[in-house]
């Protein structure tokens, strides 16, 4: 599934172009009305103002924080995936020569499909290796199973457990990128920071479109940063799968 939240850059355009035109709007309001003429009125609208910007600054911190947690999650997933592979496939010696070997071509198989999983960027091929992906996962589980139930020893139980950990650990990392931000957040984020460009043309002096640009200018790389961290597949900034690089080297 995709959606505009995927392509910061988009995120970044349409931010800066409705941020910019609603500063300029607020400035051509306030020179049709002659309005904030007086000292004491013009005193309290920079109070709105100055706490409305404040407001802003911190939404974006927050959701800012929001969005590098997620980050560091999907990072941390990803170790623990390389981890439990290859723990499993030590663990797969403990099998009958031929069982293992079995276990570990399927492993191999396995890890090529978690890095195309990572490596994507195509929404369309996503659905495919899911299906690809639950299929070697089936395979892994069936391998390391009928053993252990056709003969059962605690050996074979480690085998299982470790497998285990392998299937468990793919949900997790699953989780973890489907876990984004809300889009109530950034409705309400953006709202605000409508509110803030509207009132920064309102309390101007003058139109001035080139001073009026800087806040919009500023709104908008937050965003794009926002929802490059936040995007898995979409952003400039993903979670580079070292770890299960670095696996697959060692498991050919």
């Amino acid at each position: 599934m995709s959606s505009a939240l995927n392509y910061p850059f988009l995120i970044f355009a349409i931010t800066f172009v409705v941020l910019w035109l609603t500063a300029l709007l607020g400035a051509r309001m306030r020179d049709r009305q002659h309005a904030l003429m007086d000292d004491d009125l013009r005193s309290d609208f920079g109070v709105v103002q100055a706490a409305t910007l404040t407001l802003l600054g911190l939404i974006i911190g927050f959701s800012f924080s929001m969005a590098t947690g997620r980050y560091d999650l999907r990072k941390g997933y990803e170790e623990s995936e390389a981890n439990a592979i290859g723990t499993e496939y030590v663990r797969a010696d403990l099998l009958p020569p031929d069982e293992a070997a079995r276990v570990k071509s399927l492993l191999r198989e396995y890890t090529a499909q978690r890095l195309r999983f990572y490596s994507s960027r195509n929404w369309d091929d996503i659905d495919q290796i899911r299906t690809d992906t639950g299929k070697i996962q089936d395979q892994l589980w069936t391998a390391a199973s009928a053993t252990a139930n056709a003969t059962p020893t605690p050996l074979r139980a480690l085998v299982v457990s470790g497998m285990n950990d392998v299937l468990n650990s793919e949900g997790y990392t699953q989780a973890a990128w489907w876990n984004r931000i809300p889009v109530g957040a950034w409705c309400l984020m953006f709202a605000i920071a409508l509110l803030c460009n509207w009132l920064l043309g309102y309390g101007s002096k003058k139109m001035q479109p080139r001073v009026l640009m800087v806040l919009p200018l500023v709104v908008a790389v937050a965003f794009f940063l926002i929802a490059d961290i936040d995007s898995p597949r979409g952003g400039v900034i993903r979670v580079v799968p070292q770890n299960l690089t670095r696996l697959q080297a060692g498991l050919k």
